[in-house]
């Protein structure tokens, strides 16, 4: 039996895993983020129980996904600043000799959404991830959209509600839809996280106008088959009826569609990023 390991590292969790050549986990665990010392110590002596072929590993970002870059699969410009300019890959290849396959956590959900979710069998879809930030990945024919670099869905512009005093919290930019939408900023708004903010806050109406704007959009520029959605603040299940209200009303009839299966939630329980993992470990998915 071959063994693979599947690394997604977000920015509040890594969740490690070992699975063999059908997708089956032998072994998963979740870690904390913290710095990367700590976090990449825990990692490596999670792997190091296991004779593995290759490691996928879908991280958050920015990240440079250049093979001929000086700093290829390297965390560059992220808000985490203990992580800024840090060689993951190296550090995972070095400590445990074996082939480290890399692309973004986002990037990786969406594989997983693809092969195993509410996208198996269409030729393309978008995937977002809506947390601690936003990232959106894109597939298109089996690939993702932007190989050597990849999208920043997460950090577009936005028309700011009239009504919205709060300022933003991405550090690069601050109004845009991470700065604006986030979990971080949904914390940051009320002094509260996600679960403890009641579905009748106010704050949830903004934060679906904006994911509504940023998501018309996207579906406008690209036009998958299938929107899905994904992340701690999706949890919340007035969202996303939220959000298709607000893609409806920005398309005026302007596109014929079934909203619900148009714009769909995640259905693999939180293991997309998992198992999107796995297929990339496994050379499925094409880096070049």
């Amino acid at each position: 039996m071959t063994l693979y390991g599947a690394i997604e590292a977000g920015g509040t969790k890594f969740v490690l895993a070992v699975g063999d050549d059908k997708y089956q986990i032998v072994e998963q665990l979740t870690i904390s983020t913290e710095v990367p010392a700590i976090t990449m110590a825990a990692t490596i002596a999670f792997f190091q129980k296991y004779q593995l072929a290759a490691i996928g590993l879908g991280t958050f970002g920015p990240v440079d996904l250049n093979p001929q870059s000086p700093t290829y699969g390297y965390i560059t410009n992220t808000p985490k600043q203990a992580w800024v300019n840090y060689p993951i890959v190296a550090t995972l290849t070095e400590a445990l000799q074996i082939p480290v396959m890399v692309t973004t956590d986002v990037n990786v959900s969406c594989y997983g959404e693809y092969y195993f979710g509410n996208a198996k069998g269409l030729n393309s879809c978008l995937y977002y991830t809506v947390g601690t930030g936003i990232g959106a990945g894109a597939i298109n024919r089996g690939q993702i959209v932007g190989n050597l670099a990849h999208p920043e869905m997460g950090h577009v512009a936005l028309a700011i509600d009239p009504r919205d005093t709060f300022a933003g919290c991405c550090p690069y930019h601050g109004n845009c839809l991470e700065g604006m939408a986030s979990g971080t900023a949904l914390s940051q708004r009320t002094g509260r996280s996600g679960a403890a903010i009641p579905a009748t806050d106010p704050a949830w109406d903004l934060i679906e106008n904006y994911l509504g704007q940023a998501i018309y959009n996207a579906s406008l520029t690209l036009d998958p088959e299938v929107i899905v959605l994904g992340g701690g603040v999706m949890k919340q299940p007035r969202v996303i009826a939220g959000i298709r209200r607000k893609f409806l009303e920005l398309d005026h009839g302007y596109r014929t569609i079934a909203i619900a299966d148009y714009l769909q939630p995640a259905r693999l329980a939180d293991q997309q990023g998992i198992l999107g993992c796995l297929v990339l470990a496994m050379g499925k998915v094409d880096l070049s």
